[in-house]
């Protein structure tokens, strides 16, 4: 049976009412009651209710962090997210408050989840790790004033939204310009996700890029399906571009195998460019030359922002924005 607060106010002869106070370090309880009590609690093992002390409490100095429903191997196992949660953790425990992680299945289970965290005071708002059209989760979020940053651009609530993101579509261009200035023309953008916000600024870029200097983009691969594999096949062999540019570093290590089981060379036929810089670039030769997007800044910058805006309610909302590196490695073949 566990030991309540009760029990504890009757081992030291004090009410009730003294003990939950000790435990908030309330200055109307003395220094000599209050020893007392902690020693009670000690001796009997009372382990507080955070929930029950979160209740009483204005802050319960918890963050949640908000993870993108797992709809697929690829977003359970994408290095980005674990990058991100380990640089907020180290962030939390030097500013004395601990994360919690919300996560569903789907949209309207990750949506419940959160809405029972935020409604059992469990924690003081959220991050979000990912943007997504029409999201129940964001417009829950705004709808309550929950105190929320977000990772990412938003479609919607761009005035009422407090953002830490990379110019995406700065990061497409600087891909784009690099595979050019190499002496690439033939360039192609490649992704397995053409729905958020990310992919379609990147793309953008790429488009920019290329009319910039009077080359012609083409529309964009989406390879999802067996026949979207066949169709991008076909159209290696008869145009035989000299750049691929894709979305993440995953999908670029599955686009140099792709490639070479087409018959072609990475980079000595098809140069490849991607983004993140993660551990996925050095698995397997050649190495990935992709552009770094700083995630562990992005994830340490976001829980700096969410606190600032937590603790002065008149702080006015802003887009802050983490600079990109381009990482040279062995996948882009100089052509000048």
């Amino acid at each position: 049976m566990s030991v309540t607060i009760k029990d504890v106010a009757k081992a030291v002869g004090v009410a009730p009412s003294t003990v939950s106070r000790t435990l908030q370090d309330h200055p109307s309880i003395s220094l000599e009651t209050k020893e007392r009590v902690r020693k009670a609690m000690d001796r009997l093992g009372y382990v507080p209710n955070a929930s029950a002390q979160n209740l009483a409490n204005k802050y319960s100095n918890t963050i949640g962090v908000i993870l993108p429903e797992i709809t697929t191997k690829d977003r359970r196992s994408n290095p980005f997210y674990l990058e991100v949660i380990t640089a907020m953790n180290e962030e939390a425990r030097k500013q004395k408050v601990t994360i919690a992680i919300a996560s569903g299945e789907t949209q309207t289970e990750l949506l419940e989840n959160v809405q029972l965290m935020y409604r059992q005071k469990r924690v003081d708002g959220f991050v979000m790790l990912y943007v997504q059209e029409n999201d129940l989760v964001l417009d829950y979020l705004v709808a309550n004033n929950v105190p929320c940053t977000i990772i990412g651009n938003p479609y919607r609530y761009n005035n009422e939204s407090n953002c830490v993101d990379n110019d995406n579509q700065l990061l497409g261009r600087t891909a784009t310009q690099h595979l050019i200035d190499k002496g690439h023309e033939r360039i192609v953008f490649v992704t397995n996700n053409d729905q958020e916000n990310f992919f379609k600024e990147r793309y953008g870029g790429y488009v920019k890029a290329m009319s910039q200097n009077q080359l012609a983009p083409i529309d964009y691969f989406c390879l999802k399906q067996p026949t979207d594999y066949l169709v991008f096949e076909e159209y290696l062999k008869a145009e035989r571009p000299t750049g691929c540019i894709a979305i993440d570093d995953m999908f670029a290590m599955r686009l140099i195998q792709m490639v070479n089981l087409f018959g072609f060379s990475v980079p000595d036929d098809i140069s490849v460019i991607s983004f993140n810089n993660s551990i996925f670039t050095t698995l397997i030769h050649p190495y990935i030359t992709s552009l770094d997007i700083h995630a562990e800044l992005l994830g340490k910058t976001a829980l700096e922002e969410f606190l600032i805006q937590l603790k002065d309610e008149q702080a006015m909302k802003k887009r802050v924005i983490i600079p990109h590196t381009l990482i040279e490695n062995e996948t882009v073949r100089d052509l000048t």
